[in-house]
């Protein structure tokens, strides 16, 4: 089982109620996703310097895949009246030993054996940290095929993206079913 870091999109930001809630939700409550609370007056939110983190979730979740790390939160924040997830992303900013994990391949001999593999980024503290799309750039250069977005999380983006747009809809099952979907 490997750990997957993710930032999981949600479709406002926690109310205190909500932030309360999540404390106390034994699956949500190990300390593997974080979230920024906001002021308590919903109208101040357009004055905090990030409003967009008010409506993202730090994941840090051990589960065989992504795809599986993603769905396990999307389900957990169910358990959470009035919050759900509507789409994920993956950061630029990755480790080395994150990078390895996105692209399935030992990265760290190969940036000691070749030359040109993108160097940290400048950065504090004692971690380094490089860029996401520079390593795929440079693993293109190399003859390796590796996608800018791993599947898995396109699959996941999409999914909660389209979870989200039917939410409330009434969509006849036979549209669904001609759309590929399930018909619940």
């Amino acid at each position: 089982m490997s750990e997957w870091s993710f930032t999981l999109l949600v479709d406002q930001p926690l109310t205190a109620e909500q932030a309360d809630a999540f404390d106390h939700c034994d699956a949500l409550a190990d300390g593997s996703v974080s979230y920024t609370l906001g002021p308590e007056r919903p109208g101040d939110h357009a004055r905090v310097p990030d409003a967009s983190a008010l409506r993202e979730l730090s994941c840090d979740i051990d589960a065989p895949t992504l795809l599986d790390a993603v769905a396990q939160v999307a389900r957990d924040l169910r358990l959470i009246p009035g919050l759900r997830a509507i789409g994920v992303r993956y950061d630029d900013t990755v480790t080395l030993e994150e990078a390895a994990q996105r692209c399935g391949r030992e990265l760290s001999r190969w940036r000691k054996e070749f030359t040109g593999f993108p160097a940290p980024e400048p950065g504090v503290g004692c971690t380094e940290f490089y860029s996401w799309r520079k390593i795929t750039e440079w693993l293109a250069r190399v003859g390796e095929d590796v996608p800018e977005t791993p599947p898995d999380l396109l699959v996941a983006d999409r999914a909660l993206r389209l979870a989200d747009a039917l939410e409330g809809t009434d969509v006849p099952p036979g549209t669904l079913r001609s759309l590929g979907l399930p018909a619940t």
